[in-house]
Order: structure tokens, then sequence, then C-alpha cells
């Protein structure tokens, strides 16, 4: 979520001026955008992970603010739950051994921040998890929110929206909300690529593409409040839980979190467009800035727009743009990350080599969905290949495209082949994480904090989720 904010509370006016201020940075944008070797430079990749602290009973441990006095570690920062840390991993370039570099800096970041959590009492620690798994109603009140005036700031936004509460429904799950805090049970593992304006549009189409088959591999967050829903049971759930929309809104546009309607045909700017037309600002602080290449409110508001694959342009560097990819969830392992991360940067890579635009982008929406609902066991289609495929047997399939493409971007054989190996066998065996966490609740009887305290053991190890016992 960036850097907090000065205030949480606006007037009318300074949304107003906010609105006028995202028009002019606009055009600042598209300048920038189109300046002749803007955004030029080596192609690096990065991630962020959210992790979940919990206390020896396997349950979630409100401490973040503690753990970060303990940690004092820059790369880690708050969450929205007091129950959640965020780890920002430092950049790398692609070609090489980034892959190597990516796991060993997670196993690190990991350790450490576990470690400062236990200060809290024997047992306690920080897990790597889509969604955890003892969490219960009492733990999204307000008291549950990190003590942040952008918190606060977010929160007043979406209830100045959000008139009344919605209701959350996932499967058989019904919940009437009236907050965001339920965002607060999703914690993901976001991967980022850096691009080149000019190859933008390309490389954000195939990540669309790319991430139904990858996200039918990666299922970690099998269920919610005590009950089994979807193998990836963040998506819809964070897709309810921030949903500003009534219902005339609902047949106008898209939610806040959105796997999108359309291709991109023009670029970045016409995604970052479409977020000041269709979205109304949240957290409308007005920011001072010398930096010609900075847009501070343009970015302030992209990142309150959370789509599952979204542009970031950053005024670092001397300016770029990212593919932000949002889907993919924490864990199980920092094995599993990197080979979650290979998987879908090589398939990205390969797919933005040919022109998507010609094949339906209602059948890559499905193949999301339908890859978050029933993971291994999804019936996906693929361009240039007839009828309903297995996911299982179209992972295998997309795995040496992948490999091909990494190989042909600089990462070095065996970095290519450890993490995709993973994929592979976890593919092979279908073990993913939510198939670990429901083998698991059934051996332990249903005692979701001895789960918790396993899960934490086995995270801890680096091993890869398919190599669990």
């Amino acid at each position: 979520m960036g850097q907090d904010l000065d205030k949480e509370r606006f007037t009318e006016a300074e949304y107003t001026a906010f609105g006028e201020r995202l028009q002019e940075q606009l055009g600042t944008l598209r300048g920038l955008l189109d300046r002749p070797g803007f955004g030029a430079g080596p192609t690096t990749i990065g991630a962020e992970l959210e992790l979940v602290l919990i206390d020896g009973n396997g349950r979630p441990l409100p401490r973040n603010e503690e753990t970060l006095r303990v940690l004092g570690d820059p790369r880690v920062v708050l969450e929205l739950g007091r129950y959640n840390l965020e780890v920002n991993l430092t950049p790398l370039p692609l070609a090489g051994r980034p892959f190597e570099g990516l796991g060993g800096e997670v196993q690190e970041a990991l350790a450490k921040v576990d470690a400062a959590a236990g200060a809290a009492g024997p047992g306690a620690g920080a897990v790597p998890i889509g969604i955890l798994p003892t969490l219960g109603t009492d733990d999204f009140t307000r008291e549950a929110m990190s003590d942040q005036k952008r918190y606060r700031a977010m929160s007043r936004g979406f209830r100045r929206l959000r008139l009344e509460p919605f209701l959350v429904k996932i499967d058989e799950l019904e919940l009437a909300v009236s907050d965001v805090l339920l965002e607060a049970a999703n914690t993901s593992w976001q991967v980022h690529l850096r691009t080149p304006p000019e190859r933008f549009a390309r490389v954000f189409n195939a990540a669309q593409l790319a991430i139904g088959p990858v996200l039918a591999v990666c299922g970690n967050s099998p269920s919610f409040l005590g009950r089994r829903l979807w193998e990836e049971t963040r998506i819809p759930l964070m897709e309810e839980a921030v949903d500003d929309r009534d219902i005339e809104r609902r047949e106008r546009r898209d939610g806040r979190v959105t796997f999108g309607s359309d291709w991109v045909r023009e670029g970045a700017y016409e995604l970052f467009e479409r977020y000041v037309r269709d979205y109304a600002p949240i957290m409308p602080e007005l920011r001072d800035s010398d930096d010609p290449l900075d847009v501070p409110e343009l970015r302030l508001h992209q990142g309150t727009v959370w789509q599952w694959n979204r542009p970031v342009y950053d005024p670092a560097d001397g300016g770029h743009l990212r593919v932000e990819m949002r889907a993919l969830p924490a864990g199980p392992s920092c094995a599993d990350m990197t080979a979650n991360a290979a998987f879908l940067i090589g398939l990205t890579l390969a797919e933005a080599e040919r022109d998507l635009t010609g094949y339906r982008f209602a059948e890559t929406y499905q193949n999301f969905y339908r890859a978050a609902m029933n993971g291994l066991d999804a019936k996906l289609s693929w361009p240039g290949r007839d009828g309903e495929l297995d996911a299982a047997d179209l992972v295998l399939s997309l795995l040496p495209d992948a490999r091909a493409a990494l190989l042909a971007a600089g990462v070095v054989p065996d970095d290519v082949d450890a993490a995709l190996g993973v994929i592979e066998q976890r593919t092979r065996l279908r073990r993913t994480g939510s198939a670990w966490q429901r083998e698991a609740l059934e051996r332990l009887g249903g005692d979701r904090g001895r789960l918790v305290r396993e899960y934490r053991e086995n995270a801890l190890s680096g091993l890869p989720v398919h190599m669990w016992r």
C-alpha cells in the first residue's frame, strides 16, 4: 500500500481538487510515455510478499507494529490488518539467476519476520499462506485495523461510496460487511516485471492469458471462516470485500478488484485513463513534488484499483513501467513462490511474442475464474487448441514454452529447471498448497490451529509443498 498519509479525513473540495490533479497528471504521463527512450533498461523482476502473524495456537497475532520495531528492516512494512506485514523484495535482473536470488531473499526475510514475531511468546511466528484457516469473524472488527492514517482514510473513502452494507457471497458463505477489513484475510505473492512502453500491451495481455493455467497449479486458499470454498478463495473474497459499486454501477463498470473485460490495445496509458475515468478517488491527498518524472496523485489513485494484473508507473531510474501480477497466493514455501513466479513470468514472456487481441477475451476471463474455483481439476481453453483441456495437462504442455522464453531472456538453464521442476512435480502429484491443507485438516480431525502450526514448520523448512509430509 505504500507510505502513510498525512491525514485521514478529506473535504468534498479536496476530492474535487484531487480529481482535477488526476486529469492534469494523465497528460503528464502520456508525455512521459511518448518520450523517445523512456523506460529503456534491462528487464528486471521484483516481488512483494504478504505474511500473517500467528500466536502459539495458530491464531492471528495482532502485533505487527511491535514485530516491525523488533525487525528494524526497511523492506518490511505494515499491512491493513494488525496481524499482517508485507516484505518488499529487492528487484533483480531477469538475466542470470533471478529465481535463486529471489528464493534466497524470501527464505531469509521469512526467517527474520518469524523470529521477530516469536518475541510475542512460544510458538508465535509468521506464515506465508493465502488465507489463514483460523481466522474468525472477530478478527475483522475496526480494532483489527493497523494504526495508520492511510487505512482509516481508505475505510472512510469506501464508506463514502458504499453507503450501505454489502453482502459478500462465496458459494454458501454470506456475510454482511460495511468496511474493507475483510481484505486483510488475503495474503498474496505479487510479482513485478519491468516492461518497455512499446511492449506493454503485448506483455500485459500475455499476463492475462498466462495467469489462468498458472493459478490452477498454485492454489493455497481453500477455505475461509471454517468453510471449504474455492481452490483460491482469495479471488472472490477480495473482489467482494472491496467492491464500491451499488446495483446501478455494477451494470456500468468493473469492480475495483477485477480481472478486466477486454484486451489492452493502446498500452499502459489506456489503463491509467480507465482507472481515472471509472473509479472515484478514495484517498484524495494532494501532494507536492518537484520531480518532473513524478505524478504522485495518479500513482496514489492507481494504488486503490486492484486489478489482478495492473500497470505500475515508477519515477525511479529515469521512470519506467512494470506489469504487477497480483493473483498468486502467498506460500506455501520459498521454493513454491519462486517456482510460481518463474512459471508466470516465463509463460507471460512466451505469449507476449504473439498478438492475442484476435483471441476471445471471454475465454481468458473464464480460464481465470475456473482455475481459481477448481484448480488442477479445472477445464481450460487455450489459443490454437480445440475444445476444453484438463488444467493439469495444459500446465505440463506449457512448461517447455515458459522454459524457452526464460532461457531466451538470459536466465541460466539450471535456475530455470530448478524452478519449473517444482511446478512439474506439483502438477504430476496434484499436490498444491490447497490440496495439502485439505488433506492435513482431515488427518488432524478438523483441528485448524494444529494445521497452521504444522504448516508453519513446513513453510520455514523451505521445501516445496509437494514434498511436505
